[in-house]
């Protein structure tokens, strides 16, 4: 019941995810209509209510979209899979490629995950200068499901209204 509960625009396009507590208070309001249910039951004194899932609003909200997925650590982890970008290793930490030391930037492009052994030894030195190399190229993410939902781990049930792939 903690993960949360996807909310649609009245047009059905993905907006943002609420805890199921705002998801419920939503439906109740009659400001939104249940979607999909989740598991279990809500009861309260005079209503039992099903686990909202995903909740759709029942008035069109015009939202300005940032263009940029936000970076943090944790979106690194999950950009990159929890593994290192140079042994494919259980990352533990973030690296700058081409090191902050020597003017490198702290932007997508520039930061991948890595564990702390690969940290420690490739130091301030580029990739290049240790001969590495980078098992993919760090970019921004893109797509609908990073912009809703962040690094935050998707409900199979949002597939249909995240375009996710179908391994999510």
């Amino acid at each position: 019941m903690g993960s949360g509960a996807l909310v649609l625009n009245a047009t059905y396009e993905p907006l943002c995810v609420v805890s199921v507590r705002r998801a419920a208070i939503l439906v109740l309001s009659a400001k939104a209509v249940c979607v999909a249910d989740g598991d279990g039951i809500l009861h309260s004194a005079r209503h039992d209510l099903p686990v909202p899932s995903v909740v759709r609003l029942t008035r069109y909200v015009r939202v300005p979209y940032r263009s940029h997925v936000g970076l943090s650590r944790r979106a690194i982890f999950a950009r990159d899979g929890w593994r290192c970008a140079y042994c494919r290793g259980p990352a533990e930490t973030i690296d700058h490629v081409f090191p902050r030391s020597r003017g490198g930037r702290h932007a997508w492009e520039n930061v991948v995950a890595a564990c702390a052994k690969c940290n420690h030894a490739k130091g301030d030195r580029t990739p290049a200068e240790l001969g590495w190399r980078l098992h993919a190229l760090p970019a921004a993410p893109k797509g609908m499901a990073w912009r809703v939902l962040g690094h935050r781990a998707p409900d199979p049930r949002w597939a249909d209204w995240l375009d996710l792939p179908e391994a999510a």
